[in-house]
């Protein structure tokens, strides 16, 4: 027993030297261990294993488990040396997150660090110093804005931890990914909800509005009342100036970011379209026009960016309503077929003329009007409509005779579990 370097208790119970326990991570006691009853020891620690009985369960080689979530994961993973003030392992997804060799990682450092945005550099100071200080465990998600070379931000997320290295000694280690597209998408969703409320929980009302205020100027011309004229004016101009505001807005803000990703969802088109209507309906009577609307099925499901096809439909409408005199009227219709929908917004109103026609879909087309009550045009708009339908997998056309009035045709592509079975 003694040249084995065991020691033995009273009674030939054996004990286990420290340097003989073997933890294993998920153990709860020995008690669980194959081996236990054959050990015959009792003061083992919970948690450990003895090693002098061979144990059937062993403990996994991590750093061969997680080599290849390491290697080819687009986080950056690393560990750093802090009294020898040097990376000693940087992930190959290095490269794709900051364009260069990981062979140059410790070169780097100093510039990349150089680069944070000073608020997010005195945060990472702060949240480093507290893990150092053991005050907390990790520092985790710390987002840091980061001023690329071509003068792009680019987000970058961190978490930090505290470990120890026999050679190396104290470390921190942690990973670091991009959260670039996220900002972008948060960005972006931001700015679509803002364009949701101009496009159409501002710029419809306004443009009902605008036509209510035509209508009353003219029928106050004749009360010779200057006071009045006045404010039906200025009310007039309000309107008008707003929505054009809105539109070119809008349209300015879709020219910038038209090469943005569409945030496509489902959507049940024949519902959208009623509460668009909606609004427009309960105030016919005083616009003097009816608007009508029917659908050959519901629901009809499509795959759209609800916002952006929210300004088709104002858009076409509205001009339906600025070409439309009094009395005529505006259908919506919605023509749902075997593998495709159609969209039909039709009026009675002055038409297109025939020269005119080619161009309407041109950008800063030479074919703008004024409305029949004087409605600025805004030349962008069709050429507007047009890209957003395209962009949807759709088409737009439309037919038009001067003095009979127009109908403007969407098509769009409906969602695969609508498709109609062959024969």
């Amino acid at each position: 027993m003694g040249g084995s370097g065991e020691k033995s208790q009273p009674g030939g119970r054996h004990r286990t030297s420290k340097s003989e326990w073997r933890r294993f991570a998920g153990c709860q006691s020995c008690a669980n261990c194959p081996a236990a009853p054959s050990c015959g020891n009792e003061t083992r620690p919970a948690g450990v294993h003895c090693v002098t009985t061979p144990c059937p369960v062993t403990m996994p080689d991590l750093a061969a488990l997680f080599r290849p979530l390491i290697e080819h994961s687009h986080t950056v993973y690393f560990s750093y040396a802090v009294e020898l003030r040097r990376l000693t392992y940087v992930s190959p997804a290095y490269e794709q997150l900051l364009g260069d060799a990981p062979v140059h990682a410790a070169r780097d450092l100093r510039r990349w660090l150089a680069r944070i945005h000073p608020d997010d550099r005195d945060l990472l100071r702060e949240q480093v110093a507290l893990v150092l200080q053991e005050r907390q465990p990790l520092a985790q998600d710390v987002e840091l804005r980061l001023r690329r070379p071509d003068g792009r931000r680019q987000w970058l997320c961190l978490t930090v931890g505290r470990s120890h290295d026999e050679q190396d000694g104290p470390l921190l280690t942690g990973s670091v990914r991009d959260i670039t597209p996220i900002k972008e998408y948060m960005r972006n969703a931001k700015k679509n909800a803002t364009l949701e409320i101009l496009s159409h929980d501002l710029s419809g009302p306004l443009l009902i509005v605008q036509q209510l205020a035509e209508h009353v100027a003219e029928q106050s011309e004749s009360y010779g009342n200057a006071t009045l004229n006045e404010l039906v004016r200025l009310m007039r101009t309000t309107c008008q100036e707003s929505v054009t505001l809105i539109r070119d807005f809008v349209n300015q803000e879709f020219l910038e970011s038209s090469n943005v990703e569409l945030n496509l969802q489902r959507v049940d088109l024949a519902a959208k379209l009623r509460v668009v209507l909606n609004q427009y309906q309960h105030a016919q009577r005083l616009l003097h026009k009816r608007i009508g609307f029917e659908t050959n099925a519901e629901p009809v499901y499509v795959y759209i960016d609800d916002n952006k096809f929210q300004q088709v439909i104002n858009n076409l409408i509205s001009n339906a309503l600025k070409f439309t005199p009094d009395g005529g009227s505006i259908d919506v219709r919605l023509e749902k077929g075997a593998d495709r929908v159609r969209l039909l917004v039709q009026d009675t109103g002055i038409g297109i003329p025939a020269k005119l026609q080619p161009l309407l879909f041109e950008k800063f087309t030479k074919a703008r009007r004024t409305g029949l009550r004087g409605e600025r045009p805004i030349g962008l708009g069709m050429s507007v409509i047009q890209t957003l339908v395209t962009l949807h997998e759709g088409r737009i056309w439309f037919e038009s005779e001067e003095g009979r009035g127009s109908t403007f045709y969407i098509e769009l592509p409906l969602l695969p579990e609508d498709v109609a079975p062959h024969a």
